[in-house]
């Protein structure tokens, strides 16, 4: 179904956002990396607490959800694939930043989650990651690295991926329960994004 031109209601209780996706079919010309005391750890095999938790520290302002939502065994069977990566930026021995690579649709890498804590926005962080990203998705054979955003996500989102070298290919309402009224997200997460009950 193709949205009418105009106005379309979201009945209460609903959350919708513009999702935009992005792609790159050869790998990028390298951009500097901001100067910064990062590691990036990949985590082999993570726990379902762990990861929920840094999901949870890094996108609760961007309103993360769908993976908190899901039943352990779900999770778990994607998160723990051989064929996914999870890492985790690291900054004074703490977990600020989340990547996960998912590699299992032959020849190509979707970027999944990709994102750092409040604290670390503006400080190039999230640039020092996004290289590490496209180092370990252009390590393997693909063709193809793509990743999603939307409108609940950081305003610069678009603009960052675009700078990194991803070019924008499709365009998608998406429309679903508004996770703060369930007790998914917190109650105050993503004031851009106001609760219509």
């Amino acid at each position: 179904m193709i949205l009418p031109n105009g106005y379309s209601d979201v009945p209460a209780g609903k959350i919708a956002g513009v999702v935009t996706h992005l792609e790159m079919t050869e790998r990028p010309a390298p951009r500097s990396d901001s100067p910064g005391p990062w590691t990036l750890r990949r985590v082999e095999t993570p726990r379902l607490d762990w990861y929920r938790d840094l999901h949870r520290h890094v996108g609760a302002e961007w309103l993360w959800f769908s993976r908190l939502q899901l039943a352990d065994a779900e999770l778990a069977a994607i998160i723990q694939s051989p064929l996914v990566e999870v890492h985790a930026l690291v900054q004074g021995g703490r977990d600020e930043g989340l990547l996960e690579l998912d590699f299992r649709e032959a020849g190509q890498c979707e970027l999944v989650y990709f994102g750092v804590t409040a604290k670390l926005i503006g400080s190039g962080a999230a640039r020092w990651l996004m290289n590490r990203a496209l180092e370990r998705a252009w390590s393997r054979t693909v063709t193809r690295v793509w990743v999603h955003t939307c409108t609940f996500d950081h305003p610069a989102a678009v603009a960052f991926y675009q700078r990194s070298g991803f070019r924008a290919f499709r365009r998608q309402v998406e429309i679903a329960n508004d996770p703060r009224l369930d007790g998914t997200a917190p109650r105050d997460a993503a004031r851009h994004v106001p609760v219509i009950e």
